[in-house]
């Protein structure tokens, strides 16, 4: 595989009441072609920083970004973006929240409607293209999120901590949709969240940060997909690597 990816030497600092607060710093990354990295670590040591970054929606202190060898200097349209928090517009129902980006690029009527209705059937929300984000559970509105980042195929999805908020048993369902959704598209995800088990779950490579972006650990994930959570957890292999995320937590936060 190539890289796609490439991060060298990223730097950011805020400054707050003429106080420079340094979030990202000297941090190292390369992401291959089709390949889904999960980025492990606690709150605070710049995992969201650093998706911003990669992204283009922050410009760095120092250190450069690069996509097919080209510089990010602005969001792209090949790479798609997923936050935290809830960014659907209120006043549009599902079907033209996953809409938008094609309407943004200039996509006509038609083919928007059709390319939103595949999303919206393939993230299991048929029958509720017409209700609007109020209408919605928290799981429903992630769907419609996941849908339209999807709804452009882009090739790389940046994916910040998206199920988070959820309940455990919706979290799993969600994952599994993930993994289904990738799976063979050849699209390339940076995946970042502060649980080991769903950074094992979900990656292929797992890259555990420290404090302001220090890397503890990058190494590869072998365990066979499709990965079954309740099997997994009893793995001899899982159980390894899960006391090493641990161990590897624990350093970074020294």
């Amino acid at each position: 595989m190539s890289t796609l990816l490439e991060v060298r030497g990223l730097t950011k600092q805020f400054v707050k009441d003429d106080t420079g607060i340094v979030a990202l710093r000297d941090f190292d990354l390369q992401v291959e072609q089709g390949s889904f990295v999960t980025i492990l670590g606690r709150s605070g040591c710049g995992k969201s920083t650093a998706l911003n970054l990669l992204s283009g929606l922050l410009q760095p202190t120092s250190g450069t970004v690069t996509y097919k060898g080209g510089a990010v200097d602005g969001p792209r349209t090949e790479i798609s973006y997923l936050t935290q928090s809830d960014t659907l517009m209120p006043w549009r129902d599902v079907r033209r929240n996953v809409e938008m980006p094609m309407e943004i690029s200039g996509v006509g009527a038609r083919e928007r409607r059709d390319r939103a209705m595949e999303l919206v059937e393939r993230v299991g929300l048929s029958g509720f293209e017409h209700h609007y984000p109020r209408e919605l559970s928290g799981g429903m509105r992630r769907r419609v999120s996941l849908a339209r980042m999807l709804v452009g195929n882009p090739e790389t999805l940046l994916m910040d901590e998206p199920f988070g908020a959820l309940d455990a048993q919706l979290r799993l369902e969600l994952q599994t949709e993930l993994l289904r959704l990738w799976q063979d598209s050849g699209q390339t995800v940076v995946f970042v969240t502060h649980d080991i088990e769903e950074a094992l779950l979900l990656g292929d490579r797992v890259v555990v940060l420290g404090l302001r972006g220090r890397r503890v650990l990058d190494r590869g994930i072998d365990l066979p997909r499709p990965r079954d959570p309740d099997e997994l957890r009893v793995e001899p292999a899982f159980v390894a690597l899960h006391r090493q995320m641990t161990e590897a937590l624990r350093e970074g936060a020294r």
